[in-house]
């Protein structure tokens, strides 16, 4: 979605659409979403219906998709010292692949088992975070600093799309073909990307000094706690990533077992919540724009978690039940893209080029580290004091999130230009 008037109000940002490089990109980061989807659709319900797993288990294997992420403090330090990117993003990509292939050909002998779900769960996770630490300096060989907002958004469009599509294509397969079997769509499009991402001409700088791994990570870390607009942007998010992985982890759980809803149902409910994302990943820029980057994202702070509670209201008859779901999917949607598109485009302008890898890892070490551990509590609570209040609790904590932003710096922040004066 470009303009006329780019997002940090000097030059307009150029035509991404025009792009080939960033549309060959785009296209890979697609398909990869839609694959993604099926498998989280597919992994709690293997979890679920093939091998019977208690609420502490689901909550166990959503932990273990996150828990690599505290590897990024280094792997991140790691990647900033490499000079092909590229070639570490078709890695990550290939072993994804090969690993949830696994699951398929376990199942056409009748080998599954959860100890195999769980390192699955766990290799995955580690694959998707060196590509996430390798992303970070590959976006910005691609995409000029006046189009991050509006690439962000293209891709955040792009992840919406998959949210609404994905569970209800990953629902039907899954009826079809059974859950294991439908992995092979997941596994499929990380070769795809691969493919694509091989064919995208990039010059690539070599990192500009040497030094140690543990220096790196040190740098990395201070840099995110000691910046300002980074260190509210961390609090904000690992506030509501921690509350809303309490309600994640148990959500699918929830409404198969104590809601009674099928496979179909629950994709075709979290298929249509999703358009919420695709309204929110478009409207950001023109929001940003309006009213501002900073106020934009404190929205979007308080509209992604605060939903969440009401789905300890969900009751009725079946369409009443997918119709209320679908709702809360849709405004919670839009408030993470809001969020979202607007401080992923904040943190990429304000790292320094030669930082990004170890930002990035230092970043998600906290951020999505502690998603494992909200996951965690879920199964605890939803064990102790039950599914429905658990979900309450997981969406009034998560709002609080909104207040890193107020206290900071970033509530002024209207364009991408004023971090950097």
């Amino acid at each position: 979605m470009t303009g006329t008037v780019s997002a940090t109000g000097t030059v307009p940002p150029p035509a991404l659409h025009r792009d080939r490089r960033f549309r060959t990109f785009w296209a890979g980061e697609t398909i990869s979403q839609f694959g993604d989807r099926v498998s989280e659709l597919a992994l709690p319900l293997i979890a679920v219906s093939l091998l019977t797993a208690t609420p502490v288990q689901v909550s166990v294997l959503t932990a273990l998709i996150w828990l690599p992420n505290l590897l990024g403090l280094f792997l991140g330090a790691w990647v900033d010292q490499r000079t092909h990117k590229r070639q570490l993003l078709i890695i990550a990509d290939l072993v994804r692949a090969a690993v949830l292939l696994s699951l398929p050909v376990a199942y056409l002998f009748d080998a599954i088992t959860l100890t195999q779900l769980y390192l699955v769960a766990l290799l995955t996770g580690l694959g998707a975070v060196l590509f996430a630490m390798a992303h970070q300096a590959f976006f910005v060989a691609l995409v000029p600093r006046s189009a991050y907002v509006d690439a962000t958004s293209k891709l955040s469009m792009s992840r919406s799309l998959s949210f609404i599509a994905g569970p209800a294509v990953g629902g039907g397969l899954i009826q079809v073909l059974s859950a294991p079997v439908a992995i092979v769509v997941d596994a499929m499009s990380f070769v795809g990307s691969a493919l694509l991402l091989g064919r995208i001409p990039v010059t690539e700088p070599p990192p500009s000094r040497r030094t140690s791994t543990l220096s790196l990570v040190r740098e990395g870390l201070v840099l995110v706690l000691r910046h300002p607009v980074l260190r509210a942007a961390l609090g904000c998010t690992s506030t509501v990533n921690f509350f809303t992985f309490i309600a994640s982890a148990l959500l699918v759980l929830y409404a198969s077992r104590e809601l009674d809803l099928s496979a179909g149902a629950i994709g075709i409910a979290f298929g249509f919540g999703a358009l919420g994302g695709l309204a929110g990943a478009a409207l950001a820029p023109r929001i940003s724009r309006a009213i501002g980057l900073g106020r934009t994202a404190m929205i979007g702070a308080v509209l992604f978690p605060a939903p969440l509670a009401l789905t300890a209201l969900v009751s009725g008859p079946t369409w009443t039940k997918v119709a209320m779901l679908a709702a809360i999917e849709l405004v919670s949607s839009v408030g993470v893209m809001l969020m979202d598109v607007n401080l992923n485009a904040l943190l990429t302008a304000v790292t320094p080029d030669d930082a990004r890898g170890r930002r990035a890892g230092a970043y998600s070490a906290v951020n999505y580290g502690i998603r494992p551990l909200g996951a965690l509590v879920g199964g605890a609570l939803g064990t102790t004091i039950g599914l429905r209040p658990t979900l309450a609790i997981a969406g009034l904590g998560g709002v609080l999130a909104v207040l890193w932003l107020v206290a900071s710096p970033v509530r002024h922040i209207r364009t991408l230009d004023e971090p950097a004066a």
